[in-house]
């Protein structure tokens, strides 16, 4: 590469006239271009989420139901669980701190 720019600086110094420049060419600033581009953009993204939308395997209505019961009656389930634990929790120490306040 520095052989090519050498080379090319002593051509334009036989000719007598230095390097020659290109026009300037004004280009559009980048975060113009990609405001420009949004539309085009986002408009295919909804079309990939269409695509992705008709590959999905829906539940039945009846599924749906099952799961449901089956969550409604974890979350008792461990909301029952957790309510006897911090109550034994909470005896326990209130025993440990009746017993040292003596």
């Amino acid at each position: 590469m520095a052989e090519a720019l050498k080379v090319n600086n002593e051509e334009s110094q036989i000719s007598g006239r230095g390097p020659e420049r290109p026009e300037t060419v004004r280009q559009t600033p980048e975060w113009l271009q990609r405001l420009g581009e949004y539309p085009r953009r986002f408009k295919q993204f909804l079309h990939e989420v269409r695509v992705e939308m008709k590959q999905v395997t829906w539940p039945t209505v009846d599924d749906v139901k099952a799961t449901t019961v089956v969550v409604i009656l974890t979350v008792f389930f461990f909301g029952a669980f957790l309510a006897v634990v911090d109550y034994g929790a909470g005896w326990a120490v209130q025993r440990i701190l009746q017993f040292f306040h003596k």
